[in-house]
Parts: structure tokens; sequence; C-alpha cells
């Protein structure tokens, strides 16, 4: 079982909060293939293209970072707030957890 604590959010937090769409900016550092794969609408920004990207983002923006399973993602949110980004979570358990429990018409792989 996955520990939430106030730098992650659940995958039914992130369903709450995309569909109140309440400015909630969703990051997926996955690669291109596997967000072809499958996806939930997030901006693509590859995890090893972030440092040289990271001008696209707002620093004052809530950012929810999401990845296949949760550790590329944490790697960029603990990248992100060294950068000065404070309101960045991680997605526990990323796009798989999405799919088995949010939305299982998803791709898994």
């Amino acid at each position: 079982m996955t520990t939430i604590d106030s730098s992650t959010m659940t995958v039914r937090e992130l369903k709450t909060r995309l569909d109140k769409n309440d400015g909630l900016l969703l990051l997926d550092v996955r690669e291109p293939l596997e967000y072809r794969i499958c996806n939930i609408g997030g901006k693509l920004l590859p995890l090893g293209e972030l440092p040289a990207r990271l001008d696209e983002l707002d620093p004052g923006e809530e950012i929810a970072v999401i990845c296949h399973h949760g550790r590329r993602s944490n790697m960029a949110v603990e990248f992100l707030r060294r950068s000065g980004f404070q309101s960045v979570r991680n997605v526990a358990g990323g796009i798989d957890a999405w799919a088995k429990e949010i939305d299982p018409s998803l791709p898994r792989y």
C-alpha cells in the first residue's frame, strides 16, 4: 500500500480535481511512446527533458505529476521542488493505478 503525504495525491483525488477543472496542471513525465499507449490528457514533458524545458512550467501553478507507477514522477517532484516549485505533488501509483481504479478501459502496459 502506498503511503500518502502532502507531496502525494491518490488517483481518486486527482480525478476529483480534474473533474472540477480548478486549474491543476497534470504533468505527465513518461516517454512519448508510453503516452501514446494511454494517457489522461496531461501535458507531456518526459523526465529526461524536464531540466531543459523547465521554463515551460509556471512555478506558481499547482502541479500534479504522473508517470507509469510513480517513481519517475517522484523524481520530477523532487527536482521541481529544488527548482523553486512549491505546489507540486506526485500521483501515487501513476497511470497504472488510474487504469485500475478510475478507468479500467485504459490499456495497461
